[in-house]
């Protein structure tokens, strides 16, 4: 039987960190491990992870706390996944959700394609504060681009291999932002056996500020930047087919975030980063007529859709490039 460790790196939550793990207990599943990374908190998380292991370790339900003091989230899930026995992990956040038969269909999926696979992915639930709710569908087609625009492979949506995952280079431990989205690049770039269970079985909250990234972009000028930086690197180092196309949509991303930036007032940051791509993206299409009078204009409309607020931009962008 193949076996699963849950790896959840915890920063500060002892206030919400009870709930996620409670939805960890109640995985229909056994054996399972699970392994807790305290990153260095300064609040009583330690005390409530090291609590939640004393009351609830047994043979079949192996609890696991240990510490790390490079305070990232990738240094954090790395030092999980030295801990980890199972075959294959699952990465989780501090402040989500599972549905009680999340594992169990990792399980069968895993079953199901013969164990001929490295990375099986779920769709999620989005959960606003307000109550409302949105699907986060995993799209198997046209991978490579949508993770680009979407990071569909976002930390809790997938089981991965442990193997394979090592293969690939573990998490970046010095991202502090986005390193869920470099990683799903980095690992889909590897050409990964992929199975897909079907069923959203996971439970996304949107917590806003609470959250290590937060809402403003603003607040973390440069760091988004530099994460932009390093797929663009591994993009340039891959023998990918479609790797022209991947750094238009990644020029795309930049632009974005040039959108955000001007909602968010930083002129100076938005003008300079929609320069520097649309410069880019003029040279990967040589200048052509097809540049000028298509997709030049297409991707300004796409920019001020994205300052008004207006969604669905990215797709547009991925038909398009």
């Amino acid at each position: 039987m193949q076996t699963i460790s849950i790896i959840i790196p915890v920063y500060n939550r002892a206030h919400i960190v009870e709930r996620t793990l409670g939805s960890v207990l109640a995985q229909s599943h056994r054996p399972l491990q699970v392994v807790l990374v305290d990153n260095d908190s300064s609040d009583d998380s330690l005390a409530v992870l090291q609590g939640f292991a004393q009351d609830n370790n047994t043979d079949d339900f192996q609890v696991k706390v240990v510490t790390e003091s490079h305070h990232t989230a990738g240094a954090a899930r790395n030092r999980g996944a030295k801990e980890a026995t199972g075959e294959w992990l699952v990465f989780f956040d501090s402040d989500d959700e599972m549905h009680p038969a999340l594992v169990a269909d990792y399980l069968a999926a895993i079953e199901q394609a013969g164990g001929d696979v490295d990375i099986v992915s779920t769709g999620a639930t989005l959960r606003f504060p307000d109550g409302t709710t949105r699907a986060l569908p995993f799209h198997m087609s046209d991978i490579m681009a949508v993770q680009m625009l979407h990071s569909q492979l976002a930390t809790q949506r997938y089981a991965v291999r442990k193997a394979f995952f090592e293969k690939c280079g573990e998490w970046n431990p010095e991202l502090p932002v986005w390193n869920d989205w470099e990683l799903g690049v980095r690992l889909l770039l590897a050409e990964p056996r992929m199975a897909y269970m079907g069923n959203e079985r996971v439970f996304v909250n949107h917590s806003g500020e609470a959250s290590i990234t937060g809402n403003s972009f603003s607040a973390k000028a440069g760091q988004w930047e530099h994460v932009m930086d390093v797929v663009e690197e591994e993009l340039s180092a891959s023998s990918h087919p479609e790797a022209t196309r991947l750094k238009r949509l990644l020029e795309f991303k930049r632009v974005t975030l040039a959108a955000q930036y001007q909602r968010e007032g930083l002129q100076e940051q938005s003008q300079e980063l929609c320069k520097g791509a649309y410069s880019r993206l003029c040279d990967s299409y040589s200048n052509s007529l097809k540049w000028r009078v298509i997709v030049a204009p297409i991707v300004r409309t796409l920019f001020a859709r994205i300052v008004n607020g207006k969604r669905g931009s990215a797709i547009i962008a991925r038909k398009l490039l």
